[in-house]
């Protein structure tokens, strides 16, 4: 595998090594002994998927008390996925990374605790899978705004259907910074 690093610190992109043939391919989506290798987490313990059509956008989502390592991908399909620094003190505080995501580069974006996390399906269809350092826990789910001004994401163009829930949640100038975890 290939480790790139972006222009926020802790976060990574991962391309897989891929084998490809007439038949189709083959990668190791996931080795223990490469992750260790590279100091990242190894402890998963929780594994999500979900199937969203073009034009779903879904976040931007984090937790605190239960602050999860994630490992996002996408198995079907194309996203924009995004990252957004909410680690108070961080000198990228408030800065976002975003990559596409699809079933033809495979890449892996690692996401650290201390981000808030969301994607925008591009494709028809997309299915999107993550791993996760730490069990959801509903009572510690935060989020951001995913048109925040302040962060100034650049999504695609096109039409952003985003639930009720997530289309209530603050900007970032909102949330109170004792509530948001400590940059290292």
């Amino acid at each position: 595998m290939i480790i790139n690093k972006t222009s926020i610190p802790d976060l990574l992109i991962i391309q897989p090594n891929i084998n490809n043939d007439d038949r189709g391919y083959f990668f190791e989506s996931y080795k223990y002994s490469d992750f260790k290798s590279n100091n990242l987490p190894t402890s998963f313990l929780q594994q999500n998927q979900s199937k969203s059509k073009k034009g779903i956008l879904r976040g931007l989502h984090y937790q605190l008390q239960y602050g999860q390592d994630k490992l996002v991908w996408v198995s079907q399909g194309e996203v924009m996925d995004v990252a957004v620094d909410i680690r108070k003190d961080s000198p990228t505080f408030g800065h976002y990374e975003s990559l596409i995501l699809n079933d033809e580069n495979h890449y892996r974006f690692y996401i650290p605790k201390g981000f808030a996390h969301g994607y925008y399906v591009l494709s028809e269809i997309a299915i999107f899978q993550y791993m996760c350092t730490e069990i959801y826990h509903s009572e510690d789910e935060y989020g951001l705004i995913w048109d925040d001004p302040d962060v100034n994401i650049n999504w695609p163009n096109g039409e952003k259907l985003v639930s009720d829930k997530d289309r209530k949640l603050p900007y970032l100038k909102q949330i109170e910074t004792k509530k948001l975890p400590v940059y290292k």
